[in-house]
């Protein structure tokens, strides 16, 4: 049986919450040993011991199933957890919570376990989107953690919320100002310089034409652009005239 279909031969029991060794069977009962291997290249900084293997969809299915049942709030307590599917798990019921305060405390309290850019980068609150006043907030605050993970966080908090109608020249300016020798961090300015040139060009441009990133960004950004089907061909080229040379 294929493995995307395990979620529906094997339905969340209902009555009781499920405790967190029985979401942990869950999810090896769901495991797909052949993703494991695939997906523990694609994420370095996690063990292999740590990954089950289980395909993004069924954890995604498996988190709404757990929210309707009951046993979401059981299980957002039980940290840190063992496995990288349980933070995944964990992080696509966040992404789910409806009440603002209490997705932001939780937030909180996830971030300092959170150790890849997969959970990451997926952990993305639909609350929030209603709430961008505060957001900020908290924003600047993970900005400044020192927390590789928690910084790469805000960065896409900044990307996804803040480079269209609530865009202000303040916010490249914070994420410009990131000085940091980690990959995953530079990787995520170069994301976000290179989504804001396809929003924000003209305002966004000086940071290249000025040299306002380090050199690896600045040219990771250039080529991140490059890729982008809403970067213009006359765009592309000027940005390609812009890489700097060793």
């Amino acid at each position: 049986m294929a493995p995307n279909s395990l979620i529906q031969l094997f339905p969340v029991p209902k009555g009781p919450h499920m405790a967190a060794e029985d979401i942990q069977n869950f999810l090896f009962l769901m495991q797909d040993e052949k993703y494991r291997n695939f997906q523990k290249n694609l994420i370095p900084t996690v063990g292999p011991d740590r990954m089950i293997g289980v395909r993004t969809p069924d954890l995604r299915k498996f988190a709404g199933q757990l929210i309707k049942e009951g046993s979401a709030d059981d299980f957002l307590e039980e940290l840190p957890h063992r496995y990288f599917d349980e933070d995944q798990l964990h992080a696509f019921i966040l992404s789910e919570m409806k009440e603002y305060d209490r997705c932001i405390a939780e937030v909180n309290r996830f971030l300092p376990y959170v150790n890849n850019w997969a959970t990451c980068d997926q952990m993305s609150p639909k609350v929030f989107k209603k709430h961008r006043t505060d957001l900020l907030v908290h924003i600047r605050e993970w900005l400044n953690s020192g927390e590789v993970y928690t910084i790469r966080f805000a960065i896409g908090m900044l990307m996804q919320h803040f480079l269209d109608e609530d865009f202000d020249p303040a916010y490249p300016e914070l994420v410009s100002q990131i000085r940091s020798d980690e990959y995953y961090v530079n990787m995520m300015i170069a994301w976000y310089f290179a989504t804001a040139l396809a929003k924000q060009y003209d305002a966004v441009l000086p940071y290249l034409t000025e040299h306002r990133l380090d050199r690896w960004t600045h040219n990771k950004t250039i080529q991140k652009a490059i890729e982008s089907y809403r970067i213009t061909d006359e765009q592309k080229a000027f940005l390609k005239e812009l890489r700097m040379k060793n």
